[in-house]
């Protein structure tokens, strides 16, 4: 299969709605000359190519190879300027900008008073807002023209102006510290995962304490008590305390709903709270709150003034779509969420250039699940051979593990049983590759090992056996996870009990909720 060329140019002309598109057209036409420009050319050539072919536009006579890559530049630039006029785009933030860059240019002409007139009024904004770093900005520019003009404009100005920049810069100083934190502790989780290990816990634990050691809650505005609540959250999922997730991505929700208009400002960081609060009650198995969340963050996207941009929606997707699966496995209703796999599919491939490998996969794997909850193994097996087949996902190795069990539990239900003895010896030799093993997967690894060789008349006895061991894990700090990844324990009572893995779940789920 030939390589596809990449090229920055072309994924921002491919990205533009038909509106954006035409406004470009009459914003790159305003000017007769431009009518039949070299780069509207470039324009009309990339637009309708499939994929990003140069030598197909080094065909057009009215593009050589020395004029090409100064018509991108060209082009590129336009292009964000037409978008960035676009009221789709337009937001408090540019707002705010394009305010400062009108004081400057006032500043530059002389004309003081009006550029301070200007910056008083956004410098309000700025801070009704918690934009704080711009505030702090503004502060600065304000400084400056009071420091080298006399202006008159108050007596005490300049006692005003110090106390304002004195207490931004200390309020920034804390938001940089706890977004610092927040950063470290996800470059931790991505290096070594979640503590497996009393002596990690204690490490983990005296870095974070230390950190916080002089963050008082009480001095926070609503930016700094976000990167708290991030920085918590991060926190208590790599110690693995999801109850404590569950209370810091609450907080974390509720900021957001409290001050209803940081969601559109801020839609990106709403939805990551809002993902992180059904994540941790899906971990914690608590269906009535997790039932709760979800239409909550559901009815805020469905509101008109909910931002469309494509990097919202696609997140609005991804966790969107995953927790309405996530609501099937916590309820054991399988069937019913079988009617998500179209939407899901027609999503990936909607916003194919938006989210990550390691998404997609794991959405082939919810689905490989649901099919498996079904009893339908084959179209189980199809979408974990997906997954299986995908040599990038080293950094995840828990995904292709939990994926190399359930296909083999798979075969062994549909009763593909000539390829048994090849799949536990793949399965087998991967295992046995990875690093940090959870003793859940030690126990999976022994009993593959085994598989082979139980006879048919004793394979029910062995269910039991590894039953009895795992179960003494479901509850174990650093061991529950893997339960979360691959409920392997209803499967094994269902095949003990000669019931469904859905009767056995809906059982559980009622005495759980009397």
């Amino acid at each position: 299969m030939p390589r596809i060329q990449k090229d920055q140019l072309f994924d921002l002309i491919k990205s533009l709605s038909k509106s954006e598109k035409r406004q470009f057209r009459l914003f790159a036409g305003r000017l007769v000359v431009n009518d039949q420009a070299k780069f509207m050319v470039l324009f009309d050539l990339m637009d309708k190519q499939l994929h990003y072919d140069e030598a197909a536009i080094l065909g057009h006579k009215a593009i050589s190879k020395k004029q090409l890559s100064n018509l991108k530049a060209h082009l590129y630039k336009q292009m964000l300027i037409s978008l960035r006029l676009n009221p789709v785009h337009q937001n408090v933030r540019l707002q705010i900008r394009e305010q400062l860059d009108f004081a400057t240019i006032l500043y530059h002409k002389g004309l003081y008073g009006q550029s301070l007139k200007l910056l008083d009024r956004v410098k309000l904004l700025a801070l009704e807002h918690e934009e704080k770093n711009m505030a702090f900005e503004i502060i600065e520019l304000e400084k400056v023209i009071e420091s080298q003009y006399i202006t008159r404009s108050i007596g005490n100005r300049s006692e005003v102006l110090v106390s304002e920049s004195a207490g931004l810069s200390a309020q920034n100083a804390l938001a940089s510290a706890l977004s610092n934190l927040s950063l470290q502790l996800y470059g931790l989780f991505l290096k070594k995962g979640y503590v497996k290990t009393d002596q990690e816990f204690r490490e983990v634990s005296e870095f974070y304490q230390q950190q916080l050691s002089q963050v008082h809650l009480q001095d926070m505005g609503f930016r700094e008590k976000l990167w708290y609540y991030n920085a918590a959250l991060w926190y208590h999922f790599i110690i693995q305390d999801f109850k404590s997730c569950y209370r810091y991505a609450l907080k974390w929700a509720n900021l957001f709903y409290d001050h209803p208009k940081m969601i559109n400002l801020n839609p990106i960081f709403y939805l990551r709270g809002a993902q992180y609060l059904l994540e941790a009650l899906f971990y914690v198995g608590d269906v009535g709150r997790f039932e709760n969340a979800l239409e909550a963050m559901e009815q805020t996207m469905a509101q008109p003034e909910f931002p469309q941009r494509e990097n919202v929606q696609s997140l609005a997707f991804l966790y969107g779509f995953t927790h309405k699966m996530n609501q099937h496995f916590m309820t054991g209703t399988f069937h019913e969420g079988l009617g998500l796999v179209t939407p899901v599919l027609e999503g990936i491939k909607r916003y194919e250039n938006t989210l990550d490998e390691h998404h997609i996969m794991v959405f082939y794997y919810k689905i490989a699940c649901l099919y498996f909850g079904c009893g339908a193994y084959k179209d189980c097996i199809f979408y974990l051979n997906k997954i299986i087949a995908n040599k990038s996902l080293e950094m995840r190795e828990d995904l292709s593990c939990f994926s190399r069990i359930l296909n083999l539990v798979a075969h062994y239900e549909a009763g593909q049983d000539y390829q048994m003895d090849r799949l536990i010896k793949s399965t087998y030799k991967f295992l046995i590759k990875m690093e940090d093993l959870h003793q859940v997967q030690k126990e999976m690894i022994a009993f593959i090992r085994n598989l082979g060789a139980i006879y048919p008349q004793d394979i029910k006895k062995a269910f039991h056996q590894l039953y009895a061991t795992l179960k003494v894990y479901e509850h174990d700090p650093y061991e529950r996870r893997s339960f979360l990844y691959l409920d392997i324990l209803s499967w094994l009572k269902s095949n003990i009990e000669g019931r469904s893995i859905p009767e056995i779940i809906q059982e559980r789920l009622a005495q759980a909720n009397p």
